[in-house]
């Protein structure tokens, strides 16, 4: 069975329809009209133990809401939603023994407690094993390189530090579920990539099921193979990321690089999109034209020092579909 399954899914925020002005304040404190705002509409996403998934959106398109309903945060409107065979909002100190959750621009750690108190307090509120605890805590000691800072007050830290901090945190207690929400915002290179790879190792190594929400479509590119995209609350796509490549990049990039100068060079099945006669840049259709064929046919007509094969990346693709809608029944490509 699915470890984490929503059907129809779906979160109306009502308010008071407020009016202007002093005397509209007044009559806001008796009024029963109210405006409803959807943030979440018809959600249904099914997904594996072991999964590292992609949840990604613009701003607004219910990304976040949809985290809180499945962490038991909010009840939604209508819909049902299963995670390790518990509703989350109705069993929730259950579901949050089976869950962890890193937000980027919220921290979980005590901030005037040096970083170990934080982790033994975390301890004590999960009824973790003590042979548990020191095994994850050892590993994740290791993993992050927090060695340096573990009696550092939390308050003191950079951003960097608290966020491996986060993260052994929200393990500690071995979940099977882990919810990453922007959870390298902020940070250095340095500090991204160390991050993704004890993303990666802890979703290889203990088969924990990851949900990751982020704008950072590098982080989504080196991690996932499977992505999620909603916008206005509805979800416009469910599937893998070379998939949505194909459908909507169709078309490759190759650049020649000549080692004599050549004028307005020619490629058959490929346009010349730009030259300077040192170098040129062809555009194909991967549906129509194979990369190697073309390789071939250009090193048979020119001299060349270096080939290099462009494909299209995913924050071009998911630009434009945020931009255009996703059509890939109407071939969308590209450009």
């Amino acid at each position: 069975m699915p470890i984490i399954e929503t059907r129809d899914l779906r979160k109306v925020f009502r308010s008071v329809r407020r009016t202007p002005g002093a005397l509209g304040a007044l009559r806001t404190l008796f009024s029963h009209a109210y405006e409803e705002r959807v943030a979440v509409d018809g959600v249904s996403m099914s997904l594996e133990a072991g999964e590292l998934v992609g949840y990604i959106g613009p701003n607004g398109a219910g990304k976040s809401t949809t985290i809180k309903m499945l962490t038991g945060i909010l009840v939604p409107t209508s819909g049902t939603i299963d995670v390790a065979g518990l509703v989350p909002y109705d069993r929730r100190k259950e579901n949050a023994r089976n869950i962890g959750v890193v937000f980027g621009q919220r921290s979980q750690l005590y901030w005037d407690l040096p970083l170990i108190e934080s982790f033994e307090l975390l301890r004590a509120i999960y009824g973790i094993p003590q042979a548990t605890y020191k095994r994850n805590l050892d590993e994740f000691i290791e993993l992050l390189q927090m060695d340096e800072f573990l009696r550092t007050p939390v308050r003191q830290l950079s951003l960097g530090q608290r966020m491996r901090g986060d993260f052994a945190a929200a393990l500690l207690h071995d979940p099977k579920i882990v919810y990453l929400d922007e959870p390298t915002i902020g940070l250095d290179v340095v500090a991204k990539e160390a991050i993704r790879e004890f993303i990666a190792r802890i979703n290889a190594e203990r088969g924990t099921t990851i949900i990751l929400t982020t704008h950072d479509l590098a982080d989504v590119e080196r991690l996932c193979r499977r992505i999620v995209l909603i916008d206005h609350g509805t979800i416009i796509y469910d599937g893998d990321i070379e998939r949505i490549k194909t459908e909507y990049g169709r078309f490759r990039r190759l650049v020649l690089r000549f080692e004599e100068p050549v004028d307005l060079p020619q490629l058959p099945g490929a346009e010349l999109e730009e030259s300077d006669g040192t170098s040129a840049r062809f555009r194909f259709d991967r549906n129509r034209e194979r990369a190697d064929l073309l390789i071939r046919e250009a090193s048979e007509r020119y001299k060349l020092e270096d080939v290099t094969l462009e494909e299209p990346d995913l924050e071009s693709i998911i630009r434009r579909i945020y931009l255009e809608g996703y059509r890939a029944s109407e071939g969308a490509t590209l450009p």
